[in-house]
């Protein structure tokens, strides 16, 4: 799913375009209990709850792709009977009717999830009809032609809120506030099928998580039957590893420098699509050429690649660069460069020994004093 595709499901988490017919949920403590659960036609819920719920559920589907939200593909086998994919096609044509299919969901979830405080299991039922589209992008709301019938889940803490002082205008006065226990926005969640180029993805799913390093193995593994991808900084920590392990001893200041403006420079050409920016193998060798890295020393690349990236998964090129910061880091300096401006900064020999050199002009500020540059000697 791309950004287009996520935005097009989030629209529905509005009173007018809701297609929500079923909500369900599971109350389980820290002891993996199920305290209480839930079971509701959703639009029957008071409107001041129904805007809560929408603002959870698009949560679950907010971040960047590729590192908060992550695509990812079932397994032929978890297709077969008996497999995670069969078994969600399964929760999902149940509409969430089906107390015995729902408890089997519940307890995978508690299973498989490893989480020592209280959280709120979210699950609801939906069916999308989606409208066509003519030429010029408007939408035909009468010229539908499939339903998208889908599930989202999301996970959420339960904590107490944070004890303090309130006001009580009935006594007029200040007093102790009642602690309440509060559903806080998910941690984690995902969307299935997915929602690809505007239609059903029964191959896919959508997953969320809060924290980009913090992907819940198992819940990947026991409730969806997915390879397990690298998170973004494991991402950027395999990618690094492979420069540095392909350049050996050619991996110096220059290089490296042309490569991240490279890696920039197509992140800037793809900042408009809806598709994030990914490099697969021959991507990223290509990109090593561009930036000057002589053949002989990409003989053995497509080993260093697969020892690095071992899913061999394409890597998200906003997880290994960073658009708005070029860093020059040593033991005791830290320098952040304008990655616009990277040619103010070189190596040079001096004295004999290798040094970074800074072009300075006639702005400079010492600790927030500004400095004169242009003294004469």
């Amino acid at each position: 799913m791309n950004k287009k595709d996520i935005n097009e499901i989030k629209k529905q988490f509005t009173q007018d375009n809701c297609a929500i017919t079923r909500l369900c949920g599971c109350y389980v403590d820290g002891e993996k209990n199920k305290k209480t659960e839930l079971k509701e036609a959703f639009l029957s819920l008071p409107e001041e709850e129904i805007f809560k719920y929408f603002e959870i559920f698009k949560k679950a589907l907010s971040g960047t792709v590729g590192r908060n939200l992550i695509n990812m593909e079932f397994p032929l086998q978890t297709e077969e009977e008996g497999g995670t994919q069969e078994f969600l096609l399964k929760l999902r044509d149940s509409q969430l009717a089906e107390t015995e299919i729902l408890e089997q969901f519940y307890d995978k979830i508690i299973e498989a999830y490893d989480y020592g405080e209280n959280y709120l299991i979210l699950l609801i039922h939906a069916a999308y009809d989606i409208p066509g589209k003519s030429k010029d992008g408007m939408e035909m709301f009468d010229a539908s032609d499939e339903v998208y019938e889908y599930l989202l889940c999301c996970i959420c803490p339960v904590n107490l809120s944070k004890p303090g002082l309130a006001y009580n205008a009935e006594e007029n006065c200040f007093q102790n506030r009642i602690r309440d226990w509060v559903v806080e926005m998910p941690e984690t969640g995902f969307l299935f099928p997915a929602f690809t180029e505007r239609s059903t993805d029964l191959h896919s799913v959508l997953y969320y998580t809060k924290k980009p390093e913090v992907l819940h193995d198992q819940l990947v593994e026991d409730v969806l039957g997915c390879i397990l991808p690298l998170t973004a900084g494991n991402q950027k920590e395999s990618f690094n590893a492979l420069i540095e392990n392909t350049l050996g001893e050619q991996c110096d200041f220059e290089v490296v420098k042309t490569i991240h403006e490279k890696l920039n420079e197509l992140a800037e050409i793809k900042k408009d699509d809806p598709e994030p920016l990914t490099l697969d193998k021959n991507e990223v060798k290509s990109l090593l050429l561009q930036s000057g890295v002589e053949r002989e020393k990409l003989e053995d690349f497509d080993a260093q690649y697969e020892a690095c990236n071992e899913t061999e998964l394409p890597i998200v090129a906003s997880n290994v660069t960073n658009s708005r910061k070029f860093e020059i880091k040593t033991p005791d300096i830290v320098i952040s460069v304008n990655p616009d401006r990277t040619d103010l900064v070189e190596t040079k020999m001096i004295d004999g020994e290798q040094c970074l050199v800074i072009r300075m002009n006639d702005q400079v500020e010492l600790n927030g004093i500004s400095i004169r540059t242009n003294r004469s000697i």
